[in-house]
């Protein structure tokens, strides 16, 4: 750990119940935040012509030439 995030970390630790739980929450509300605009970026990237565009043209690729097996195959739900 860094120091900054140690001296977080120590002064978290040291918050009553009540100003943690308004922590939580907002670290909660920011985290959110950040996943809707990672959500953006991989909407944007899975558009025609986007970044994931080669990945997506090859995983089509392949289920249609019937390289890919259902996961429930694969995967041990055991």
């Amino acid at each position: 750990m860094t120091r900054i995030v140690e001296k977080i970390a120590a002064e978290v630790s040291a918050l009553p119940e009540a100003e943690l739980n308004e922590l939580l929450d907002w670290l909660a509300d920011f985290e959110s935040q950040r996943m809707d605009s990672w959500d953006k970026a991989i909407a944007a990237d899975s558009k025609p012509g986007g970044r994931l565009q080669g990945l997506l043209d090859r995983t089509r690729d392949d289920i249609a030439a019937g390289r890919t097996k259902p996961l429930d195959e694969i995967v041990d739900n055991k």
